[in-house]
């Protein structure tokens, strides 16, 4: 019997409302800084980012209200589910991720959470908050895709 395959590549956790929320401008790649048994829940795919944000404290980017799952086996080493938990970018990052918040309406997202090389990333984006008729026209030209889509399956 073949044994199955696991899928390493891919994203761990998605934010799948943040690209319908927010216009993202640009996107950083950032460490996470986990515990043992936190990154054993990472890999588990215990992990939701969906209500997460980016702080910068201290000269710091700091990832606020993500939820990873206490791990099963971790007995008297587990982890508060909530902690703030500290990204690992380098300080010229930081400081344009900094100037960037001071602006009006803009803010920081978590977008996925993926491993890469056997390290915990997480992709962020620098965005401003999408209008109501915005969001309409995002619904409108997704829909018009998937007729685009269905009738070109349809013809060949």
């Amino acid at each position: 019997m073949a044994k199955k395959k696991r899928r390493t590549h891919g994203a761990l956790a998605t934010n799948n409302k943040a690209r319908y929320n927010y216009a993202i401008a640009e996107t950083y790649e950032a460490g996470l800084e986990l515990t043992g048994t936190e990154i054993k829940s990472v890999r588990a795919r215990k992990i939701t980012i969906g209500d997460g944000f980016i702080q910068i404290r201290d000269g710091q980017a700091w990832l606020d209200n993500v939820h990873i799952s206490p791990f099963e086996q971790g007995n008297r080493f587990n982890h508060d589910p909530l902690r703030s938990r500290r990204l690992l970018l380098h300080k010229k990052e930081i400081k344009s991720l900094q100037v960037a918040v001071a602006q009006q309406g803009k803010t920081i997202v978590p977008l996925k959470v993926y491993l890469k090389r056997g390290f915990a990333k997480v992709l962020i984006g620098v965005a401003t908050g999408k209008r109501n008729y915005d969001k309409r026209e995002t619904i409108k030209k997704r829909d018009q895709d998937r007729e685009l889509h269905r009738t070109l399956k349809k013809r060949y």
